[in-house]
């Protein structure tokens, strides 16, 4: 990684105690539409979408996919939380690993689960994720959870402070269903969060170019390669050469491939980073355990 964008990037497990000021980005889950266990996927990870962000002392989490799983073990050896969980969407490679979080079981916790894409829609979070934790497809029914936990849904395009100096702006994704981007600014430092979009061909997503202009990070669906999206236009997902050129346009600092597909296997997945940074050095593919310091 070029040092003129002054990243950086760490691999170890576990992220220390932060200052005040600091952001830090840690992949727990960067696999799309189904968890991939298998030798194959070991240097880059099987499980979906997860990616805990520390903003100073406040603990946001995008998406609950399978990798909130191993995110709650870690979380529980550090005492009680406070987090934020913002949704994308709720397909279910995204909100998977949610009845198997333990802090929801552990009284004292708190946990506030955010939602921008059901308006209109005939349900809301809490009635989505209730029913997904209902018999016959769960044993445990939500309201056995003894966390504090908070059901925020909203609309994509809204803006707010979700803790003090911790800003939120979201925009609409192009997804089946909906899906919401998100953008987290904290301390003069930006982080986008946009996955689960399919671009539409010949043109840059405004939305999409509005929410990261100038961001640190930039978390991009980068499902398949420009060569195999024929084959799946009109799935909701986007490719890595799409991510590149939005990233170019809206100057963004470090562009962070994500969201693999599950047919992308370890050596398919190096042969894709081989080829985003080509294009654009100032890249990474995400990987579980992968950790960034914009």
């Amino acid at each position: 990684m070029s040092a003129k964008h002054d990243f950086k990037l760490h691999a170890h497990p576990h992220v220390p105690t932060h200052a005040a000021d600091e952001v830090v980005v840690h992949f727990h889950g960067v696999r799309g539409t189904i968890a991939c266990p298998g030798g194959e996927y070991i240097r880059y990870g099987g499980n979906t979408s997860c990616v805990e962000i520390r903003c100073g002392p406040h603990l946001i989490i995008l998406d609950a996919g399978t990798g909130l799983r191993p995110l709650g073990v870690e979380l529980t050896q550090n005492g009680k939380i406070d987090c934020d969980l913002l949704l994308s969407h709720t397909h279910l490679d995204h909100i998977a690993g949610l009845p198997f979080f333990i802090p929801l079981f552990m009284p004292g916790n708190k946990m506030q689960l955010w939602a921008g894409h059901l308006a209109g829609h005939e349900e809301n979070l809490k009635q989505v994720i209730k029913r997904m934790m209902a018999a016959p497809l769960f044993p445990i029914p939500i309201e056995a959870l003894s966390a504090e936990i908070g059901f925020r849904d909203f609309k994509a395009g809204d803006s707010w402070e979700l803790k003090p100096g911790v800003k939120i702006r979201t925009a609409p994704l192009n997804h089946p269903n909906g899906a919401t981007g998100y953008r987290i600014e904290y301390a003069g430092r930006s982080v986008c969060y946009i996955t689960d979009t399919e671009h539409v061909e010949g043109e840059l997503d405004k939305n999409i170019l509005g929410l990261i202009e100038g961001a640190d990070v930039f978390i991009y669906d980068s499902t398949y390669t420009a060569e195999e999206y024929p084959r799946y236009r009109g799935w909701g997902h986007s490719t890595w050469q799409e991510g590149a050129r939005l990233a170019d346009a809206a100057k963004v600092k470090l562009f962070t491939v994500f969201h693999h597909a599950p047919e992308h296997d370890d050596d398919t997945m190096d042969e894709i980073a081989a080829a985003v940074r080509r294009v654009r050095p100032a890249s990474a593919i995400a990987h579980e355990g992968m950790i960034l310091k914009p």
